[in-house]
């Protein structure tokens, strides 16, 4: 669909550019300048193609009257929203200036891979998730939490880069410009807690449906995400026991997120055969 000229994946590739920009600012000012990019710029520019990247994905809603969740497309484009809307609404109060160039790369190079790859856009025009607003709510919760999980793997990795250069010595690179692994370690913790917590939620609220109508249940998606919920649940209850390290931490992080992703293709799959039509007619049509 259309909106201002502009069709919904045209958007989103501008706002694949915005983030681009944002990333190789960062490491330019970084690696060249020794000097970190202001984070109101920062901020300014992923909030750009934070916005440019929400009327793309409203567009394609426009289409089926829902959430744009329909094929992997879709899926990783909400994914990618949703970390950018953490770094942008709640990033800001880790203090870590660094994580909006981290954040950009991750939005750049899951956007350009989506983007390249026309198998993943398959064309499914109906309302996948029929007239129940639970399922939908279930649904787009249980990607935000991807979203959380994919900033949890950059924290990660960022931690990992400063244990590795404490451990060699070696002050350059990105070194100066990233936080501490102390404080990294925190953030870790408390974004494991935040996508934990709203992916119990998506489990919880998806149940109030199921248990209404237990048919409707698609076992393959639902046993994959509750895979995903107990991989993230044991990792938060071994961190809390302090039976892995920090740096085991956050490779088990980086490897869950990885497993996660995979998952993806089996929710995928699940919408190549959508609802049947009595479940996505009116009411007054299913009588």
């Amino acid at each position: 669909m259309s909106l201002l000229g502009l069709e919904d994946r045209q958007w989103i590739f501008l706002a694949t550019v915005v983030f681009a920009v944002t990333s190789g600012l960062g490491t330019y000012s970084a690696l060249k300048l020794r000097r970190n990019a202001p984070r109101r710029y920062t901020l300014v520019l992923v909030s750009f193609g934070w916005i440019l990247q929400t009327i793309g994905l409203y567009a394609r809603g426009l289409q089926y009257g829902g959430c744009p969740l329909s094929n992997r497309f879709e899926l990783v484009q909400f994914m990618v929203w949703s970390a950018i809307a953490l770094y942008i609404f709640v990033g800001p109060a880790f203090r870590v200036s660094f994580l909006g160039m981290f954040t950009s790369t991750f939005a750049t190079l899951f956007s350009i891979l989506s983007l390249s790859i026309p198998a993943w856009d398959s064309p499914n025009r109906t309302p996948i998730f029929g007239d129940s607003p639970w399922i939908e709510t279930h649904a787009a919760l249980a990607l935000f939490s991807y979203g959380v999980f994919g900033v949890l793997a950059l924290t990660s990795s960022m931690y990992l880069l400063q244990s590795r250069s404490l451990k060699q010595k070696k002050m350059g690179g990105f070194f100066p410009f990233m936080p501490s692994i102390a404080e990294l370690a925190n953030i870790n913790l408390r974004l494991l807690n935040v996508g934990f917590f709203i992916l119990s939620s998506s489990l919880a609220i998806g149940a109030v449906y199921w248990t209404k109508d237990l048919e409707s249940v698609n076992f393959p998606k639902l046993g994959t995400t509750i895979a995903v919920w107990l991989a993230y649940g044991t990792l938060l209850l071994l961190r809390f026991r302090q039976s892995l390290s920090y740096k085991q931490y956050s490779w088990a992080c980086i490897a869950v997120f990885t497993v996660a992703l995979l998952s993806l293709e089996a929710v995928d799959r699940s919408f190549d055969d959508p609802l049947d039509e009595s479940s996505v007619r009116p009411p007054s049509e299913q009588l």
